[in-house]
């Protein structure tokens, strides 16, 4: 089984939690809790009824499609569209990962644990955007693997 979902709109990375002195509980920033509820929301739009069985081995995929600053030159943004030139700017792409895994507990798969293989790309493009793609996936050989 395969799910493919689009998140519209700039990639957004997890946030650090800050902590309150007094009682000591940590507070989720509240562009963190957005993104992650815009995130749940997409995925429930497009498979409301779905979620991979416990235990599941996972891949994911994600293409993060970062907007082109106003800044750049005709040739600096022909080359950010060609995908010569990758955004190296925040959010830094294992907190991308984080947001959209740590989103999806209890509502495409019991645990984000259950992924064991992930890759995670960055574009620029004219159209910002998050692509999430997830599959469950065979066992393998662990030497197997890296041939």
């Amino acid at each position: 089984m395969e799910v493919k979902f689009t998140i519209l709109g700039e990639p957004k990375g997890k946030g650090r939690p800050r902590f309150c002195r007094n009682t000591g509980h940590a507070i989720t920033p509240k562009d963190t809790v957005n993104y992650e509820t815009l995130v749940k929301t997409e995925y429930g739009l497009k498979y409301p009824d779905f979620r991979f069985p416990d235990g599941t081995m996972l891949d994911m995929r994600i293409k993060a499609f970062y907007s082109i600053p106003q800044s750049a030159s005709k040739k600096k943004k022909a080359a950010m569209l060609a995908g010569e030139i990758r955004p190296t700017k925040k959010p830094d792409m294992d907190n991308v990962v984080k947001i959209i895994a740590d989103s999806l507990n209890q509502i495409a798969y019991r645990d984000d644990t259950q992924i064991v293989d992930c890759q995670c790309r960055k574009f620029y493009s004219e159209h910002p955007r998050v692509e999430v793609i997830i599959k469950s996936i065979k066992p393998e050989t662990a030497e197997g693997s890296m041939k």
